[in-house]
């Protein structure tokens, strides 16, 4: 019998304070494990989300947009915990209205051995820390799966599948990001990365993500983002690719202003959003010495949602000072409600989640039950 990766939460509202389980990502086991064990979910399209009766949402919902598409809800899943068609639509099913498809490539790639979730200690931390390993699981991680992917005509086609699932007010994206070699120019990764995001648009997706921000590769595409002209260029590339559907930047953590400024400048005519903060960037120390080669690793959790919540800030302010149409999603420790609704008065059109889709997956519930608790009367 396989076993699941079941969490068990205790929920104090109202409409219930019985534990209820969710099916989530076992860091226990291998990226593969998980991605043949998907949830068993029903593949029947629905017209709109099926909620945990305890967790129903209100009758309405305000009205929110997602780079400029009307979406049912703020609140999304991040690149990351949606490995498949499969893990998509069951998340799509706890309420989440904007659903990330994890990166995908023009290639085949393996996914790094484990672990690909390491917990750390430590409770907030800044970029370039050195961090805690340890056993017990956190609110806090390091990150470490080197964007693994299936081939191309296997991820189209799942995405397809997923797509036909999904009720109106929600929005699938499609994460995607080049395979260089070291000898590659810019050009030749901004063609890979135009050739990933014309295959994800076959598929019907609604929007196009370019990850241009994986601490853990050494790869050029890795830190594309802290290099505002190549960004640029392969914004270009990209938009020239797939004119017709919102393109999204994935950047990770911009230290300054006139870093957001020169950025924002950079890619504004090019894209309609960027997503932020993509982790920041840690060595992390176990019993026995660094772990995985002291190379640095992703952090995410609320270890550094104080960071991305002033990034987001910071780039809002670029955005109004230079006075381009750019789209914000936030990203980066939010495990509450209120954290969603923080981003928000940053400056954030919408909000992701990752390390919260797999530690608090009924999340997207209780925000609308806080929202409405919010809006009533008295």
């Amino acid at each position: 019998m396989c076993r699941r990766a079941l969490i068990p939460f205790t929920h104090t509202s109202r409409e219930a304070k019985s534990m209820t389980r969710y099916h989530v990502y076992d860091r226990s086991q291998t990226y593969d494990w998980n991605f043949e064990h998907a949830p068993d979910v029903d593949l029947t399209p629905q017209r709109a989300p099926a909620y945990p009766d305890h967790l129903a949402p209100p009758a309405q919902m305000g009205s929110y947009t997602f780079c400029g598409l009307p979406v049912e809800s703020p609140l999304g899943i991040a690149a990351g915990p949606l490995l498949n068609g499969k893990w998509l639509v069951y998340y799509a099913r706890l309420g989440y209205s904007t659903l990330t498809y994890k990166t995908v490539r023009c290639q085949p790639r393996d996914s790094y051995p484990l672990p690909n979730l390491q917990p750390i200690l430590e409770s907030e931390i800044r970029d370039g820390d050195l961090v805690t390993a340890t056993e017990t699981t956190q609110d806090s991680w390091a990150i470490s799966f080197g964007m693994p992917s299936r081939h191309p005509d296997w991820w189209q086609a799942d995405i397809r599948k997923a797509l036909a699932q999904l009720a109106s007010g929600q929005r699938l994206i499609v994460s995607v990001v080049a395979s260089p070699a070291a000898e590659w120019t810019i050009d030749q990764i901004a063609a890979d990365y135009a050739q990933c995001a014309r295959r994800a648009a076959e598929t019907g997706a609604d929007c196009i993500e370019l990850n241009l921000s994986c601490p853990n590769v050494v790869s050029a595409d890795g830190r594309l983002y802290g290099h505002p002209p190549a960004a640029a260029r392969v914004a270009h590339e990209v938009h020239k690719a797939v004119p017709h559907l919102p393109l999204l930047l994935k950047i990770g953590f911009v230290p300054d202003a006139l870093a957001a400024e020169r950025l924002v400048d950079a890619v504004a005519g090019s894209c309609n959003g960027l997503s932020m903060v993509n982790c920041l960037s840690a060595r992390v120390k176990g019993p026995r010495g660094l772990l995985f080669d002291g190379q640095p690793r992703g952090i995410g959790g609320t270890a550094i949602r104080n960071q991305c919540l002033q990034q987001v800030e910071r780039f809002a302010a670029a955005i109004e000072k230079l006075n381009v149409p750019l789209h914000l999603i936030g990203v980066g420790g939010i495990s509450q409600p209120h954290h969603i609704q923080s981003y928000l008065d940053a400056g954030a059109e919408a909000v992701h989640v990752a390390t919260a889709a797999i530690l608090r997956p009924q999340l997207a519930a209780e925000w609308r039950v806080w929202t409405a608790a919010r809006s009533a009367p008295g």
